[in-house]
């Protein structure tokens, strides 16, 4: 099976209470993996590493076979990326424009309209990420947080990822949709036979998610599985 991220023995002082440590991490293509125990700013330094914007003090990221310090030019950075997909609070979206327009900016700067040769792509990735059509027309700041997820997962899906990496994506998510999205990011990224990496703080998120579920150790890197995460989650529902 092919290895997409392989991560060995890094070490990074972001000015964190700690220095992030992560020993050892495998992702796969296929596999959907929830990580826990980081918080957002490491979260954040979490995804720098793996893109290669920031680069370990110690240890190797490999994504897509490259480790990210043999990058030799910011050309060859950006094709680095060719294949990752990112759903992230901080990617940007613009309130004025629809929810439409707002999943065309991937693919085409002319969104106002959208570039007629660009919009059946478009519709496909809206339907693909479950967003009602009767909101495509509506101003994205008109809109409920949970399609907000659900437009900036059409965006992490546009360039045909191998890997989407999702960063505390349930974070404004009313509670009570957190398991029923979390299983439709699952389901579609599987769909396409992609890994999913999740970074998240939310039980709920994670169970939703399945696949594997590991919890960092701060002090020494290590990824154990479940850590205790899960089972916070099942006292929560009283043993269910």
């Amino acid at each position: 099976m092919t290895t997409l991220l392989d991560i060995h023995g890094l070490v990074k002082d972001y000015q964190g209470l700690r220095p992030l440590r992560v020993r050892e991490l495998a992702v796969e293509r296929g596999r959907v993996v929830s990580l826990a125990g980081f918080d957002v700013q490491a979260a954040e330094m979490f995804v720098h590493l793996v893109t290669g914007a920031a680069l370990p003090d110690q240890g190797d990221v490999t994504l897509f076979g490259t480790n990210t310090r043999h990058v030799p030019s910011a050309e060859a950075w950006l094709r680095s990326l060719d294949g990752l997909g990112l759903l992230s609070h901080r990617a940007v979206l613009l309130d004025m424009l629809t929810v439409l327009q707002n999943v065309a900016m991937p693919l085409t700067l002319d969104v106002d309209p959208i570039d007629p040769a660009w919009r059946p792509q478009v519709e496909a990735l809206a339907r693909e990420a479950g967003i009602a059509e009767a909101t495509w027309d509506r101003a994205l700041g008109r809109v409920d947080v949970e399609t907000h997820l659900r437009v900036r997962l059409a965006r992490a899906l546009a360039a045909g990822p191998s890997l989407v990496i999702a960063e505390h994506p349930s974070a404004a998510l009313p509670r009570d949709a957190a398991v029923r999205v979390a299983a439709d990011v699952s389901r579609i990224v599987r769909a396409r036979e992609a890994a999913l990496l999740t970074l998240t703080a939310d039980p709920a998120w994670a169970s939703g998610s399945g696949g594997d579920v590991l919890t960092l150790n701060a002090a020494t890197g290590g990824l154990a599985s479940g850590g205790g995460f899960m089972e916070r989650f099942k006292r929560a529902l009283g043993g269910r």
